[in-house]
């Protein structure tokens, strides 16, 4: 199904959007504990519950062997454990570990906190309640970004499906 072209003013808006956003999260980006990378990927195995390591890079759409090197820090530092797979002996099942789950929990207070701060010190309560009544706004225009994604995968054969799909792909950086 062909979409509409968007109009110049839609196209204005995006941009500003985009660049808002974007200024949102190198804000914040500073006062995370942990590292964007290994944040996703724990965010990943919290929502979707335990993966392999080809499943987390198709998820994130990056090679196996980069993957591989961040789940063997994560592994490491206590973050993750590697179980075996229930069907296949040769994979691994990465499920977080309770010292995983409450980092990426931490990080997550962490953001709120700091993000509930600067709304109320820079918004007046309209102000608050102007934003409130947009973020239903912003959840449609992720679900259409995502169905788009969902349909050019479903006719693309050069990569796994759903790999590029933004639902999938979890937060731009850390545990949004």
């Amino acid at each position: 199904m062909a979409h509409p072209s968007p109009t110049p003013r839609a196209e204005r808006l995006a941009a500003e959007l985009r660049t808002a956003v974007s200024g949102l999260v190198r804000a914040s980006r500073p006062h995370d504990r942990l590292a964007p990378i290994p944040a996703t990927v724990l965010d990943l195995l919290d929502r979707q519950g335990p993966m392999t390591t080809a499943e987390l890079a198709a998820s994130r759409g990056v090679r196996h062997q980069t993957m591989a090197a961040t789940v063997k820090e994560l592994t490491e530092t206590g973050h993750l454990t590697a179980g075996p797979h229930p069907d296949d002996a040769r994979k691994k099942v990465l499920t977080l570990t309770a010292q995983g789950r409450n980092a990426i929990e931490a990080d997550r207070r962490q953001r709120v906190g700091l993000l509930a701060r600067a709304l109320t010190t820079s918004l007046d309560e309209s102000e608050q309640l102007l934003l409130a009544r947009a973020l239903p706004l912003l959840d449609r225009i992720a679900a259409e970004l995502g169905a788009t994604d969902d349909a050019e995968d479903a006719g693309d054969a050069t990569g796994p499906v759903g790999a590029g799909r933004a639902g999938d792909r979890g937060p731009i950086s850390g545990a949004w």
